[in-house]
Order: structure tokens, then sequence, then C-alpha cells
């Protein structure tokens, strides 16, 4: 009798196996990476780069930069610090934060610096330079550009949901200080509101 229940088991698991791997295709294929898609309405890659784009485009149209650049004659150095995310979601920061740095560049307005982990490394390969490059192409030490402001920021979102509709709402605060005062000479707000039906 064991034997018979073993048997039928082992074909019922096969068979079941056969049929949900049967009936279950999936299908892959490229699309533009700057289409707007969203299936999920959480935070994406959407979100994170109109967000870099609005808010660099509103920190660069204020007095600050006109302000430092009257008073150096060059450009500001702006590093741009740790965005906590504060969400339920996954959102890997570090995306968010090269959008942003991205945005910077591209205005030829501000110039950029590294974040610390990557200055560690790029003193790291300077060291090694020192070592086993030529003389005539190591690069030297004490030439790092100093940076004369600070971007940082947080990210909240709240949801609300009933039955088969959700909203999520995202709030993207960023603020940047004056190292050496520690002035903050500008502060920015993003919204963002999804209206998920399912």
């Amino acid at each position: 009798m064991k034997r018979i229940v073993k048997t039928v088991l082992v074909v019922a698991l096969a068979f079941g196996t056969i049929f949900v791997s049967g009936s279950c295709k999936r299908s892959v294929k490229r699309i533009n990476p700057n289409k707007q898609v969203d299936l999920s309405g959480r935070w994406n890659d959407v979100d994170s780069r109109l967000v870099a784009e609005e808010m660099v485009k509103d920190v660069m149209s204020r007095a600050w930069h006109s302000n430092h650049y009257n008073k150096t004659g060059k450009k500001p150095v702006i590093i741009v610090g740790m965005v906590v995310n504060k969400t339920m979601d996954h959102i890997e920061p570090e995306v968010f934060i090269k959008d942003i740095e991205k945005e910077f560049i591209n205005t030829g307005l501000v110039r950029v610096v590294t974040n610390s982990e990557f200055r560690e490394k790029l003193r790291q390969e300077r060291a090694d330079q020192q070592e086993f490059a030529s003389k005539e192409t190591a690069k030297k030490w004490g030439k790092e550009l100093g940076a004369d402001f600070m971007m940082f920021g947080v990210i909240n979102s709240v949801d609300d949901q009933y039955k088969k509709r959700k909203i999520a709402y995202y709030k993207v605060n960023l603020e940047l200080a004056d190292i050496e005062t520690n002035e903050i000479v500008w502060l920015g707000e993003k919204e963002i509101k999804k209206d998920i039906r399912n």
C-alpha cells in the first residue's frame, strides 16, 4: 500500500512540475532606458532622474552660487554626501547621488569632487603611483580640490491604502551647506505622489 502511495505522489509531483513549467512562459524585450515605466508604483529610476534634474535646476538658480562666484571669482566646488533612505522601499541612494552629480556637472557652473569612499580609492592609487609609476607620470600629493559646499539629504515616504487603491507619497529634502562655516545656503524639497489601483 505504501509503495502505491509513493508511486502516485511521485507521478503527481512530476506531472505538476511539467504542468507548471510548461504553462509559464517568460518574455523579455529591451526597451529604451529613458522610457518611463512604473510597474509597482514604488520609487524607481525615473523618479530618481526627474527629482535630481528638478532639484539641481532649483539649487543652481539661487543666490548662493552668484554670491560665491562674486566673492572668489571661481566656480564653487561641491561634494554630494549622504542621502538617507527613510522609506520602507529598497532605494539605492548611490543611484540618486550619481544622478545629482551628473546634473551638477552638466550645468558647467560648478565643479564636483568625489565622496569620501571614492577619495580613499584615489588616494590608494596615488600612493601606488609613487612606488610603481614613472617620476614624470606619478600624480603628486597635496593637489586635491577641496570642496566649498556639501549636499546631503533624506528621502521619506508615506503610504495610504484602502482596498485596491493605494497612494504612494515620497518627499525628498536636500540641503546645501558651506563646509567652512556650516551655513545652510539652500534647502530644497520635491514631492511625488502616485495613485496606484489594482
